[in-house]
């Protein structure tokens, strides 16, 4: 697939993907979807990528979906509009590698929803996040999963029934991002993260990453049913083997990524 509203670089075990349509607030629009989805689908299969930054062109993140798409259509087409986006979202969990947002400007509704479904997420100061689809009679029902999954539920319900801007600050506080940093540091600090992640073993990494999200709802037996299950495969793969080997030796592992 030729992109036209995204790019994809690679720098050593560090991907970057791009929204890159700042004439419309990058807004996602369908070709964009289709885009993501086919990067994030071939990102999954690429084992030298670790970590993967999710970023964007010009002075904003994402505002959301293209909503000049979504005027006069039928049920079916705002349907496969929906199904499309969340299938897209749901591979940013999916695959093995760990995904950052890099977060300048605004991120609102299915812009904010990709931020809360990133694994990490570092902002500049002046950064604002919202799900204002309830002040156009749109409320941000597919937003609302992954707001849900990432803060407590008293802030969620307010971002979703004030539909106000959270500034970067708070929106830190109430764990929806990881880090605040100034706009002149952002792109520096969210690879400095990516790298440091990147030191780890990819195999171990992908691993790590499934089991989170696994157990993250279960019952605290079932999770731990799991976690052990989980622990005993990692135990015996060859990178934990060479870790725990050069950790006792002092020296510095070298992963085989199995």
């Amino acid at each position: 697939m030729n992109y036209e509203e995204i790019l994809y670089s690679t720098d050593g075990p560090v991907g970057f993907l791009t929204l890159n349509n700042p004439s419309k607030i990058n807004a996602i629009s369908i070709k964009m979807v289709a885009e993501i989805t086919d990067a994030l689908t071939r990102i999954s299969e690429d084992e030298s990528v670790k970590v993967l930054i999710i970023k964007a062109e010009g002075k904003h993140f994402c505002a959301g979906h293209y909503l000049a798409e979504m005027v006069d259509q039928g049920t079916k087409e705002y349907q496969s509009i929906f199904e499309k986006c969340t299938r897209m979202m749901q591979l940013i969990h999916e695959i093995p590698q760990i995904v950052i947002a890099q977060v300048q400007g605004i991120a609102t509704a299915a812009g904010c929803q990709m931020v809360a479904w990133c694994d990490l997420a570092v902002a500049e100061t002046g950064a604002r996040f919202a799900t204002p689809g309830v002040k156009i009679g749109l409320f941000c029902t597919t937003p609302m999963v992954a707001i849900t999954r990432a803060i407590g539920r008293k802030a969620a319900m307010e971002m979703l029934v004030t539909g106000r801007y959270f500034p970067a600050q708070e929106a830190k506080e109430i764990g929806l991002i990881n880090k605040v940093v100034p706009l002149s540091d952002l792109a520096e600090e969210t690879e400095a993260m990516a790298r440091q992640i990147a030191e780890a073993s990819g195999f171990v990494l992908g691993m790590g990453k499934q089991s989170f999200y696994a157990q993250i709802d279960e019952a605290d037996d079932k999770a731990f049913d799991y976690a052990t299950r989980t622990m005993t495969v990692n135990s015996g793969a060859v990178d934990a083997r060479n870790g725990i080997t050069a950790f006792l030796n002092k020296k510095k592992p070298e992963w085989e990524n199995r």
